[in-house]
């Protein structure tokens, strides 16, 4: 059995996974690495047309000359969320030519990719090394893939590319417009999804690059996000993606009136907290409770007269309706979650794409994450200790993927407004089913029966001590939530470790464990 070894939020882990050793977590900003950045291998003009033009007939000759072989690691962005048409094809053609063992490195997955099941199943594809959703969670649940998963944020992937913790053979990169040359953007064509900051690194640092589109334009393809002077390959396939289907059921203001006090609640909380001033910064997310919030801060603001610095994005219709109002001076985007949010950054110079290497990397000269006045966000579970989980649920399933949610934890003031339970099951806990955030980085939890202020904000404690707001301890709403639900049964598991969360510094936070049938 592998050795076990206690990390600083009192889990054990393995000391090593996937054959490779693993650092367990030493606490926030404890691990400092050493060495230098990873570099690519040298390439030479020679190796390419002189005229420029690396464009090959079809994505099969382009794995192909790319040396696709048993073993590699396949790298991919996921700027079309569920629209995606292409990671299910590159591996289709892996499985027809008999490759084995691949490791695939997506920046997340979608249900569209329980098409990849059976090739998880045979042997194709080894393990999945990023955030991971329904079908393909489950199954890792189950103990069914045959390597570890990993799960790691925004943030941390890039810096895994960029230290070359993990080495990607092949990069693939989608985009709405491209040039046979290789520059590419998300914003024009008809399967624009916005910017593809996800895939910097992976053009960066890859050994090889392919990048497809379905509008392949003259040469300059401007704006270029993607340089050319990093690709190998290119491809004009029929339809990239249904950008269309970036667009979930989250990425509506929700209707629920919970989830609507809820939002309430947080905006008045910040305002009594006297974080909504002129030249604020906030990042509120695309969920259905965050959206309301971000309304609830409009409202705040139109008010007063003031306005926000910037938002941090995911972007959408109602964050790119307060840049157009004034409400807002900048978006800084990571991602698009609807059409508006692809019409505004492609018109609006205002409207501005970022990546992981300028938001959140860790293993840097510093990133803006820590720049943004106010972060909303979810969880699927908080515990007395604060610490917050988002990638399994109470069940013990692993349903999610970490996303940029623990990156933005390092922003001035963090909440999670949550409801107090979900399907009659408690919220708040004495303990997570896994730590993803550790709790001195989690400052307010907001439920609709109470606010509970974590006691090492005591300036926030401060600033709110006469407010007609319900402030409570969290242990006075774990406490409630159990006299409504009772004390939910915890989950059973076996000793088989399906997955890992990797803290930010690339250390590891946590292990999640297959469930008992």
């Amino acid at each position: 059995m592998e050795k076990l070894t206690l990390n600083a939020v009192g889990k054990l882990i393995p000391e090593r996974i996937n054959n490779e050793a693993v650092i367990p977590f030493k606490g926030v900003g404890k691990y400092k690495p050493t060495g230098r950045k990873y570099a690519p291998k040298i390439s030479s003009n020679t190796d390419f047309p002189l005229d420029g033009n690396k464009q090959v007939s079809d994505l099969k000759t382009a794995l192909t000359k790319a040396g696709l072989k048993d073993g590699m690691t396949i790298s991919s962005h996921h700027h079309f969320r569920n629209g995606d048409l292409i990671m299910n094809q590159v591996f289709d053609i892996a499985k027809e030519m008999g490759i084995k063992d691949l490791r695939w490195f997506p920046s997340a997955s979608f249900p569209c990719h329980a098409h990849l099941i059976p090739y998880l199943e045979d042997g194709t594809i080894n393990r999945i090394e990023g955030s991971m959703n329904g079908a393909l969670g489950k199954f890792t649940s189950e103990g069914k893939m045959k390597g570890t998963a990993i799960l790691r944020s925004h943030g941390g992937r890039y810096t895994a590319i960029q230290d070359g913790e993990v080495k990607i053979d092949i990069a693939i990169i989608v985009a709405g417009t491209a040039d046979n040359f290789g520059n590419a953007n998300g914003v024009n064509g008809a399967s624009a999804s916005g910017l593809l900051g996800f895939a910097l690194g992976d053009s960066q640092y890859a050994d090889k690059v392919i990048v497809l589109t379905d509008n392949m334009v003259e040469f300059p393809c401007i704006p270029w996000q993607i340089q050319g002077n990093y690709v190998d390959y290119t491809v004009k396939v029929d339809k990239v993606g249904e950008p269309e289907k970036i667009i979930s059921g989250t990425t509506k203001i929700t209707k629920s009136p919970d989830r609507l006090l809820l939002a309430e609640m947080t905006a008045k909380f910040c305002d009594q907290a006297d974080i909504i001033k002129d030249g604020f910064s906030f990042q509120t997310g695309a969920g259905g409770t965050s959206l309301a919030v971000s309304k609830y801060f409009g409202d705040i603001m139109r008010e007063r007269g003031i306005k926000a610095r910037f938002a941090r994005g995911g972007s959408n219709e109602y964050l790119v309706n307060m840049l157009q109002e004034g409400l807002i001076e900048y978006i800084l985007d990571g991602q698009t979650f609807d059409l508006e949010g692809v019409r505004s950054m492609r018109e609006n110079s205002n409207h501005v794409w970022t990546s992981p290497f300028t938001s959140y990397n860790y293993h840097g000269k510093g990133n803006f994450a820590g720049k943004v006045d106010v972060v909303i966000l979810g969880a699927t579970e908080v515990d007395v200790n604060f610490n917050a989980n988002v990638v399994t649920h109470s069940d013990g399933l692993l349903l999610h993927g970490i996303g940029g949610w623990q990156n933005c934890l390092f922003s001035k003031t963090v909440i999670l407004p949550i409801p107090l339970f979900r399907n009659r099951n408690p919220v708040i806990l004495d303990e997570v089913t896994t730590i993803v955030g550790p709790g001195e980085l989690i400052d307010v939890i907001i439920t609709e029966r109470g606010i509970a202020i974590n006691p090492l904000r005591k300036d926030l404690i401060e600033k709110l001590k006469d407010s007609d707001l319900p402030i409570k301890t969290i242990q006075e709403l774990k406490e409630e939530a159990e006299k409504i639900c009772g004390v939910p049964e915890k989950p059973e598991f076996t000793d088989n470790i399906i997955a890992a969360i990797k803290w930010v510094d690339g250390t590891i936070i946590d292990v999640v464990r297959q469930l008992k049938k």
